[in-house]
């Protein structure tokens, strides 16, 4: 069974592919960051590199369009594509396009990373059951359309409704339509379309938009909801509405597939789509049987790790290593549509003892990434037993999307040791010292770190004073990064010790206990601004707030004892 899911908001737009209740593809629109792929612009030639055999172009976007030598060359008017290829100019960049020119291109790819948007000046208007092409003079059929009786009929048909000098391609949706109805309101309502934005290229400021795609659940409508498509929901009734208008124009027969959600549930949780979402960020994929998937994502490839993981197996290692890469494959095709991963794709499945299994498993990869609509092509195995494949990149990978980088740590996924972030440390207070002279430091660093630079018993803050020859006093602060340092200095030791120690002998404070001492669990531990408070005999009093008196300050903690309870005042 294959669904769609759809969930509106005034924020965001979800759409959601199931097969067999599995999530399979995750389309997610916000108002704040609408897609631009198939966007019409008229553009400024900006530069021309005849080195790349490229051009930058404005069409007003934040980053100029990249459009390549092979987008920019115009086509010949007569002939399939792929006569057209052979026939066309070899003319180079510079001879096409100049810096300043004025033209109208069309966006093919969505601006990834710091790249800009890729764009074409080869224009195509998609419908529900046809394509038009306004520059070329060609009849063509989609090839997902298989049977080739079926594929001369339709090319018969749409030869017959092509426009004069315009080309038409059959979509994957018209398979199996008797009569040229429908095929015939395809094609007047593109070339209606075509002429209102040739008239829009005669005038005007540049750049400009000069046709933007329709939004999201309509391209759902003409694209994605196709007659294997058994069941549309919707959590939005306004949007609902539209989807039937659109229907009766498309397709009438699927309206009675497409129903209204109630609101008594969240759609998202009623299906689970946001615990979906969550494991499709994730870096790690668990398999039914045990085994999992590592993937990660960089800016030149994606690289996937297949290991068995907890499973362990019931006959032999050959079995139990062939039977984790099926699963891995069919896992794979499924995460590459979900995060919608494209470019280059390295896959290195557990090594295989004999060719059978590894064309067993190559076969099982591409049969589940034939279900997909985005091309992918299985290149076979490296020398080093690696699968290359390949995937279009025809929109953000869902992570891109969602997430942005941390900005902690650089989007390395990874921070520095504490280990490694003491000896930093110690190099910086080297550092310090040589540029003049010290009485006294202070070290505010993440309490991890300042546990480890302080030591069991103060250990290792005492031959870090020995070896630097001054005072120097370690905080620990929750609400630093791991990998943050600071440094302060004072006049005299007297002088950080007023600002590092936010209680003195003899003071009485309210402070709630946090936790058992590591060392000793009798007490119990509070801090103050990362200043430690050693709490005599509360090490079961772990929530409880108390009244407190400080008996004993140190450089790193205070010692404290319990005067009483302080019962908790409950909110009005």
């Amino acid at each position: 069974m294959k669904e769609i899911v759809i969930h509106v908001c005034e924020e965001e737009t979800w759409v959601a592919l199931l097969e067999k209740r599995s999530l399979v593809e995750l389309y997610i629109e916000r108002s704040a960051n609408e897609r631009i792929v198939g966007n019409i612009y008229r553009g400024r030639v900006e530069n021309v590199l005849p080195g790349m055999q490229a051009a930058f172009v404005n069409i007003g976007l934040e980053r100029n369009a990249f459009l390549y030598v092979d987008d920019a060359r115009p086509r010949k008017r007569r002939g399939s594509p792929a006569k057209k290829r052979a026939k066309r100019s070899r003319a180079p960049i510079n001879r096409i396009l100049q810096p300043g020119q004025k033209i109208v291109v069309q966006v093919v790819k969505e601006p990834i990373g710091s790249k800009g948007a890729r764009v074409t000046t080869h224009i195509t208007l998609p419908g529900r059951n046809l394509v038009l092409m306004p520059h070329v003079d060609y009849a063509g059929v989609s090839r997902r359309i298989a049977d080739e009786k079926e594929r001369e009929r339709l090319r018969e048909l749409v030869e017959e409704l092509r426009p004069r000098g315009m080309g038409l391609i059959v979509r994957t949706a018209a398979e199996g339509k008797e009569g040229t109805a429908q095929l015939r309101e395809d094609m007047e309502f593109l070339q209606r379309l075509w002429a209102r934005i040739r008239r829009r290229m005669r005038k005007g400021p540049t750049p400009a938009l000069l046709y933007k795609d329709l939004d999201l659940v309509y391209r759902i409508m003409r694209d994605l909801y196709t007659d294997d498509i058994d069941r549309v929901t919707v959590d939005n009734r306004e949007v609902l509405e539209k989807m039937l208008y659109l229907l009766d124009i498309y397709a009438p027969h699927l309206k009675e597939r497409v129903f209204y959600y109630a609101p008594e549930q969240d759609i998202l949780l009623a299906y689970g789509l946001e615990a979906e979402l969550e494991k499709a960020l994730k870096r790690r994929v668990w398999l039914k049987s045990g085994g999992y998937l590592v993937i990660d994502q960089t800016e030149a490839l994606t690289a996937i790790d297949v290991n068995t993981g907890k499973y362990v197996g019931t006959t032999n290692l050959a079995d139990t290593v062939l039977r984790t890469n099926l699963e891995a494959a069919r896992e794979i095709a499924r995460q590459l549509r979900l995060r919608n991963v494209g470019g280059i794709i390295i896959i290195d499945f557990i090594d295989m003892d004999t060719e059978e299994a590894q064309t067993t498993v190559l076969t099982a990869l591409e049969k589940e990434l034939a279900k997909d609509k985005v091309k992918a092509r299985v290149l076979g195995l490296t020398q080093l037993g690696l699968v290359e494949m390949t995937r279009k990149k025809v929109r953000q990978p869902l992570a891109n999307v969602l997430m942005k980088y941390c900005p902690n740590c650089g989007g390395k996924g990874r921070v520095l040791t504490e280990e490694t972030v003491a000896l930093l440390v110690k190099r910086r207070i080297s550092r310090l010292l040589r540029e003049g002279k010290i009485s006294a430091l202070l070290v505010e660093v993440h309490s991890t770190v300042a546990a480890y630079l302080i030591g069991s018993g103060g250990s290792n803050l005492e031959k870090l004073e020995e070896y630097f020859g001054i005072p120097i006093y370690i905080k620990g602060q929750d609400n630093l990064h791991i990998e943050d340092i600071s440094l302060k200095t004072f006049r005299s030791e007297a002088e950080m010790a007023q600002y590092s120690h936010p209680v003195s002998e003899g003071e009485r404070v309210i402070l709630r206990v946090e936790e058992p001492h590591i060392s000793n669990p009798r007490d119990g531990i509070s801090r103050i601004h990362g200043y430690v408070i050693d709490i005599e005999g509360a090490g079961d009093l772990v929530g409880q707030r108390l009244n407190l008196e400080i008996t004993k300050v140190f450089r790193t903690y205070a010692k404290a004892r319990v005067l009483s309870k302080v019962k908790d005042v409950p909110m009005v």
